[in-house]
């Protein structure tokens, strides 16, 4: 490798892509193209730099098997930072075998950080936690082992674990300054943020609060019964029963808690429910029914009684009901969620990451396009999808996970 060649290569390790490209900026080999490509994508040009690593890699020959692999890996940071949640993840995976196979470590360990990045991105988040647990960091470079801290931090937010998140962002804010990396500085930046606004607001009779991620992991663990609008779930010290496909009932449930320990009047409740706006006999029949059903989905918790206005929730062994209601109450908050964390994501991997069809994303954005929340770049199939995050709140709880139920 000439010395052009490991100068750049330095640059970029060290977060100068500038410097970088001083000196290979105008080389067509694939050693240099390869190395503009990252510059670029350091740069935040990413289809540019989508462009110059592909070929990078037709131009390293099949003896070149291990420059080849890198450029994969290269490519695959690229769309992971485009949000392209569709790139191939099995090539990935044969880049990593490849320069595992050649003593390639560090950048088998990176591919391995971005397929767990990937996994996290689309909430699937017990894998990446078994796959961060089977990586040994101690050893590798800090720019990685703030990358690895990062992540812990990340499933830990998605967890719901305050305490956990911060130790990690604690150790990757003291790793990241030996890298010396701008940008690993600004995302262990950008990451304490999340920990220090608020998730979530607390609804408890009069009372209305806001709360950080840590507030809401002491409460999980409360003796508290807690009406979760967040995750659609109600939960007590022993107990926890998901309403997310029965929303009628869980607006009831919600409708009481908000009103505990007083109660909640017919008329109110049909409205909560059922968005009633003239009540007949039929709808004091149905709500007759529903309240039947909440009151045996909840039979472990909490008793439905009747009185004379409404009805009221009686917690059986907590000492109180609360509601943990979302930061902003909006329709599609899922969306503005996931879209919150500043980057450009197309429909289809906002239906990646939700779990949800393309068609009913695509509703979705159609709807908060409308009323300005989101906004598009680009055209046709490269059409991208951005928000500004709400200020004064982070959206962790709106994030299509399952809250922990141990």
């Amino acid at each position: 490798m000439d010395s052009l060649i490991t100068a750049a290569a330095r640059a970029l390790a060290a977060g100068d892509p500038l410097g970088a490209l001083k000196r290979v900026a105008l080389r067509d080999d694939a050693p240099a193209l390869a190395l503009r490509g990252i510059a670029m994508a350091q740069l935040g040009d990413l289809p540019r730099a989508k462009e110059l690593l592909r070929r990078a890699a037709r131009g390293f020959g099949q003896k070149e098997a291990v420059a080849r692999a890198r450029c994969v890996v290269a490519e695959a940071e690229v769309a992971l930072a485009s949000r392209d949640l569709s790139w191939p993840a099995k090539a990935l995976d044969s880049a990593r075998a490849t320069l595992e196979a050649h003593g390639d470590r560090i950048n088998g360990a990176h591919a391995r950080y971005l397929e767990i990045r990937r996994l996290l991105l689309i909430g699937r988040v017990e894998e990446a936690e078994q796959m961060l647990a089977e990586l040994e960091f101690d050893s590798l470079p800090p720019a990685l082992q703030t990358v690895h801290e990062l992540l812990v931090a990340g499933i830990a937010v998605r967890r719901v674990r305050g305490r956990k998140a911060r130790a990690a962002l604690a150790r990757a804010e003291g790793v990241a300054l030996r890298a010396r990396i701008p940008a690993l500085t600004a995302e262990v930046e950008s990451a304490w943020l999340v920990l220090n606004t608020p998730a979530a607001r607390l609804i408890a009779g009069s009372e209305e609060r806001s709360l950080l991620l840590e507030d809401v992991e002491a409460l999980l663990v409360s003796d508290a019964l807690v009406i979760d609008a967040c995750r659609g779930v109600i939960r007590d010290a022993q107990n926890v029963v998901s309403l997310t496909s029965r929303p009628v009932l869980f607006a009831l449930a919600r409708a009481m808690g908000e009103a505990w320990p007083g109660d909640v009047s017919r008329d109110v409740l049909l409205a909560r429910a059922f968005g009633a706006k003239f009540i007949d006999a039929s709808h004091r029949a149905r709500l007759r029914v529903e309240i039947a059903r909440l009151r045996n989905v909840l039979r472990e918790m909490a008793d439905v009684r009747a009185t004379k206005r409404g009805f009221v929730l009686a917690p059986r062994s907590a000492r109180e009901i609360v509601v943990l209601a979302r930061p902003v109450e909006d329709e599609h908050a899922a969306v503005l969620a996931v879209l919150s964390d500043g980057e450009a994501w197309s429909s289809s991997a906002l239906a990646l990451a939700l779990g949800a069809s393309q068609r009913t994303v695509q509703r979705a954005i159609d709807s908060l396009a409308a009323t300005g929340k989101v906004q598009s770049l680009g055209r046709g199939r490269a059409r991208r999808w951005i928000t500004t995050p709400v200020p004064g709140f982070t959206t962790t709880l709106l994030l299509p996970t399952p809250l922990p139920m141990e």
